[in-house]
């Protein structure tokens, strides 16, 4: 049913926690099966220098998290805007079967909302409502 990718993104998530000093820190979550993501960013430069994440929520649900986390670090946010997708996450994961894109969508979702969050508040705006 999962890919070997999803399994090891399960068994052994990346950058899971918190950052104390982060830029911006975003909820989202998907009511209708339970899943809850808060993800930190520390940006500098345009730039995700650091991403962590909590996750509450099924094995697809961490797996895109982690691998989504592992595809934003480093990234310009433009990159992660244009590149980091609902299906260019499952596809680093070799796929996910259908009735669990619903976790990609969270995962791309919430690092959609950060940086809009987070540019807001570059530009002294209020921020949008969250994911």
């Amino acid at each position: 049913m999962y890919s070997k990718k999803v399994m090891d993104h399960f068994a052994n998530p990346r950058n899971v926690g918190s950052i104390d000093d982060a830029n911006v820190v975003v909820q989202a979550g998907d009511p209708s099966c339970g899943d809850g993501l808060l993800i930190f960013l520390k940006i500098e430069n345009e730039a995700i220098k650091d991403i962590k994440y909590k996750i509450y929520g099924c094995g697809a649900a961490i797996a895109t998290s982690s691998v989504a986390s592992e595809m934003a670090m480093g990234r310009s946010l433009d990159d992660v805007l244009s590149f980091i997708t609902e299906q260019s996450i499952a596809e680093a994961l070799d796929g996910l079967p259908e009735e669990k894109m619903h976790c990609s969508n969270l995962a791309a979702g919430a690092l959609r909302t950060a940086v809009s969050h987070y540019r807001a508040k570059v530009a002294g705006q209020v921020a949008p409502a969250d994911a």
